[in-house]
């Protein structure tokens, strides 16, 4: 299976939803690597490693988000593969 990286901003209401803690479990639960941060600008920003399955199911999942989400916008930019992470972490 060919492994891919997406770098994706998730805009709309997704900050104080628990965006970041839902798509962290939601990685790890589907064998993603990378991390998840807030954006000033109120998006969410995330960068997904993985099998090209499991990256786009983690992308669409980014699309509806958790519960009291309302994601107006997902911007993905599809990068090169560097398996440069361990695990998915949240960033602060």
């Amino acid at each position: 299976m060919p492994m891919l990286r997406a770098h994706v901003y998730i805009h709309g209401r997704v900050q104080g939803v628990f965006f970041r803690a839902s798509t962290r479990d939601e990685a790890q639960t589907i064998g993603i690597k990378g991390w998840v941060k807030n954006c000033s600008n109120g998006s969410v920003e995330a960068v997904f490693e993985g099998g090209k399955n499991t990256v786009d199911k983690i992308v669409n999942w980014c699309k509806k988000g958790p519960t009291g989400a309302y994601v107006e916008r997902v911007d993905v930019s599809w990068e090169k593969y560097l398996g440069e992470f361990n695990e998915f972490t949240i960033v602060y």
